[in-house]
């Protein structure tokens, strides 16, 4: 520990207790290693403020002496977004202990950044109401980090990433400033939104400590649909109908059958929702928060007459509706352990382009580098698709190590050749930070003006994004 960093924890623990800073290398271990295992960082403490004062405190301190901060929330990142540089040269903050639900209204809650996601979700239960997002890693992903990656999940669909859902924003900037923005103002036109600045920052220009969210109403009845399909493009063509036909689709993801028959083979109690296979499939899901349930099935079924629809299984309970997600939500386990190493990229492109998209990108990266089988599952309805890239006979254990870098660079490349994103949900963290250097340097010039004019010390979330 540096003598500047020693001095603010003693300034820290003198004035809000000893709780607020471990330096005990046991108590920080597990969160100097990112989700995925592939960043492994350090730092001499882990800091725990409990009040938006107390992180004001710390980052006033931390301008003061010098000393850079990784903030950190439910560690969830699959960039390395999260996880301290590995020289030791910055503290973790830690949300965690922010973690009170402040109100849960008509319409709106207000929860800190350490609230739990799935805490929410419970909350707005409550009131019969729902927050509309929702991604695998509910369970330990916190509201600070979900908004400082402007997070999606199967819901975009209808109610848009993160960014759609803040109504407002409480967060502590470089200079130990409030920024105070719960209130929720409809109008509010005293030039850009800091709000926005910060949402999909990653932490690097401010510390998220509370967020007015969205709330609507719960669902009443759903409606879930497992469909066989031809190719994406029927699959396109399928989205179009159903979405001219009602307002309530709320998820739509695509999936080939070499991802089905691995989550068959490898995920124990999953079967196989259609009778007979098909080349792709189609998961579809319709809400109803009114009196008047959802049903797919009379809007599948002139799909099926046209034969744009192969064939269609609609969920008759709860329990079957599960399993169909089931499905969907195991398929990056279960190609790992079907297919072994792969290069993964979550990537965006226009959804009207995805299906010509997937087939030329799985063809140019299967000629580029033969023995490799590409392929792509996800949400179609946004243009987010999850396409990875498998050793096949190419290589072995240590094949993404060998060979992992080039062919992302082709992905890459290709997704940008199509007007994409190569992070569409996940952000560029360490992991992607010098793709989007490379591919994009005007934007990265500019983000970089942007930190510098607010963190000139550059003492906030270093080696992220920019």
């Amino acid at each position: 520990m540096t003598p500047a960093q020693a001095h603010l924890v003693d300034q820290l623990s003198a004035r809000f207790g000893p709780k607020v800073a471990l330096t005990d290398p046991a108590d920080i271990a597990p969160w100097l290693t990112d989700w995925r295992g592939r960043w492994q960082g350090a730092s001499p403490a882990l800091l725990q403020p409990d009040s938006v004062e107390a992180v004001a405190a710390v980052v006033a301190l931390a301008r003061e002496s010098g000393v850079a901060l990784t903030p950190q929330g439910g560690n969830s990142s699959m960039v390395g977004g999260a996880t301290p540089p590995a020289d030791g040269s910055a503290l973790i903050v830690s949300l965690r202990r922010l973690n009170a639900i402040r109100a849960v209204e008509p319409g709106f809650a207000i929860a800190e950044a350490g609230v739990i996601l799935e805490t929410l979700h419970n909350a707005a239960v409550d009131t019969r109401q729902r927050f509309p997002l929702s991604l695998g890693a509910k369970g330990s992903a916190t509201i600070g980090g979900l908004v400082s990656t402007n997070a999606g999940g199967t819901q975009v669909l209808r109610f848009g990433p993160m960014r759609s859902l803040v109504e407002g924003l409480e967060a502590v900037l470089p200079d130990g400033s409030v920024h105070r923005g719960l209130t929720g103002l409809k109008k509010d036109n005293r030039g850009p939104s800091l709000d926005h600045l910060l949402i999909g920052a990653e932490g690097t220009l401010g510390i998220v400590t509370a967020a007015r969210l969205r709330l609507v109403p719960a669902i009443v009845s759903r409606s879930v649909a497992w469909l066989g399909l031809a190719s994406p493009a029927a699959a396109l063509g399928v989205l179009g109908a159903l979405e001219a036909a009602t307002d309530r689709i709320e998820g739509f993801e695509i999936l080939p059958d070499e991802s089905l028959g691995a989550a068959l083979d490898h995920v124990p109690g999953t079967r196989a929702p259609l009778a007979e296979r098909y080349p792709w499939y189609a998961l579809v899901e319709a809400t109803s928060d009114g009196e008047d349930p959802v049903d797919l099935s009379p809007l599948l079924m002139p799909l099926i007459e046209c034969g744009l629809i192969s064939d269609a299984a609609v969920a008759s309970s709860e329990a079957q509706a599960a399993a169909m997600w089931r499905i969907r939500d195991s398929l990056s386990q279960a190609e790992r352990a079907a297919f072994g190493p792969a290069t993964q990229h979550d990537i965006s492109v226009g959804v009207d382009f995805m299906p010509a998209f997937l087939a030329s990108t799985a063809k140019a990266v299967e000629a580029a580098f033969p023995g490799t089988q590409a392929s792509g599952f996800g949400h179609l309805g946004d243009g987010n698709i999850h396409f990875h890239v498998r050793a096949g006979s190419r290589g072995g254990a240590d094949w993404v190590e060998q060979e992992g870098e080039a062919v992302s660079r082709l992905v890459h490349d290709l997704v940008t050749a199509a007007g994409g994103s190569i992070s569409a949900e996940h952000g560029i963290g360490q992991m992607k930070r010098a793709e989007l250097a490379r591919l994009d340097p005007g934007r990265v010039a500019h983000l970089s003006a942007i930190k510098a004019a607010l963190d000139p010390g550059g003492l906030f979330n270093p080696g992220k994004l920019v």
